[in-house]
């Protein structure tokens, strides 16, 4: 079996802080929040209407040759992310890219608006479905879009396992790469979620903040939604430097692991594991991490559990290490977590730069970590970790170092 290192040559986003990887870095490195009164194409008794919304992003400008009543909202995040990543890894004048490329999307909701708009049609108004329901609403949509999109004809699927959607996606497609599966994988996260039915579900599981996502912090009182997606081309770093590619990252390591407990509550063991799971795959060691992004969603559960789970892994190390949530300045985008905040996470390792946990009161005793509150600092690092939690008890960690 090959053992190739794998690295990462194009990131694409696109965020409730505009489109473009740089938009979302920059929202992040200032601490500025993306989150607002959100607009909605109609009424379903929604009380709570804030969220990381994408509010004005248009396909047409970026794909002006596409039949775009095909795709979803969220296929139509999932092709723009792609193409900024497939842009910024040099490879937008080598389409189609072929058999040695691999297309992975991670998901959670997937299509949830046009589900939405077809139940509401036939129900209310009595409507005929549209006839391209069926290939907009499956959740595969996004992968194959991208696919075609691309001229991708290596291994296409689509990754649903809620909040770690798509740092499995990652993990998936790095292990690929690595085992000399595909030479490379344009990895996405999408979802878009922010619609009335979306937002009316999580507000009856009465886990939104009603004001603001405070993650670690005393007085925190729940998530904020997000919505958006991103991308990473990933590579066997070979096939990268014989065309000359510029290495953005490498990835390290991932560790993935199932509580198998509860549906809602997380575990600590499970937590911890897969963060020990993606050192022992990368070959680090606790000392070796440099800054954690944390999952950090200001729900008082997921944060002290997050917490006790830094502090078994990494010991004394932890009193030293920054642990930062940007859900803060993005949301919680849920499937597409994963994905922005790996993007968000090489661009800290690029920058020298941890950015801050915004919206911060003061400190929870049972959050005894460095949360780097509302201000970033500059501190250089080779190596960092990402993590991801789902509802499910689904757990995943990536291990992400510098370039060179």
């Amino acid at each position: 079996m090959a053992n190739r290192s794998v690295v990462v040559t194009g990131l694409g986003a696109l965020t409730t802080a505009g489109t473009g990887v740089e938009a979302l870095w920059q929202a992040a490195a200032e601490g500025v929040s993306g989150v607002k009164q959100i607009t909605l194409d109609y009424e379903f008794g929604n009380n709570l209407r804030i969220a990381a919304q994408v509010q004005d992003f248009n396909l047409e400008r970026h794909f002006p040759d596409l039949r775009t009543t095909f795709f979803d909202r969220v296929t139509m995040m999932a092709l723009i992310a792609a193409r900024e990543a497939v842009t910024d890894a040099g490879l937008a004048d080598s389409l189609p890219l072929g058999a040695g490329t691999s297309v992975i999307v991670g998901t959670g909701i997937a299509s949830l608006g046009t589900i939405e708009e077809s139940s509401r049609n036939m129900t209310m108004a009595q409507k005929r479905p549209d006839p391209l329901t069926v290939p907009r609403a499956m959740i595969s949509a996004s992968a194959s879009n991208v696919g075609i999109v691309f001229g991708c004809t290596g291994t296409t699927f689509v990754v649903s396992s809620a909040c770690s959607s798509s740092a499995q996606a990652l993990g998936i497609g790095f292990q690929m790469v690595r085992a000399g599966m595909t030479d490379r994988v344009i990895v996405v996260g999408a979802e878009a979620i922010v619609t009335p039915g979306g937002m009316k579900a999580w507000e009856m599981l009465r886990v939104l903040s009603p004001q603001l996502c405070r993650p670690f912090s005393r007085g925190r009182n729940g998530l904020l939604l997000g919505e958006g997606s991103a991308a990473l081309m990933i590579e066997a770093e070979e096939v990268a430097k014989a065309r000359g590619a510029r290495v953005r990252a490498r990835v390290l390591g991932y560790g993935t692991t199932s509580d198998a407990r509860d549906m809602l509550k997380p575990d600590v063991d499970g937590v911890t594991q897969a963060m020990v799971l993606a050192l022992a795959d990368g070959g680090l060691t606790p000392t070796d991490i440099g800054y954690v992004n944390a999952h950090g969603t200001a729900t008082i559960l997921n944060d002290s559990t997050e917490s006790e789970a830094l502090g078994r892994v990494f010991g004394d190390h932890l009193a030293s290490l920054p642990v930062s949530s940007t859900k803060p300045v993005h949301g919680h985008t849920l499937g597409a977590a994963g994905a922005i905040e790996a993007v968000v996470t090489v661009r800290a390792l690029e920058e020298g730069f941890v950015p801050a946990t915004i919206n911060f009161l003061e400190p929870d005793p049972a959050c005894p970590i460095d949360c780097v509150p509302n201000v970033g600092r500059r501190q250089a690092f080779d190596v960092a970790l990402t993590n991801s939690f789902a509802f499910g008890g689904i757990n995943a960690s990536i291990a992400l170092g510098r370039a060179a």
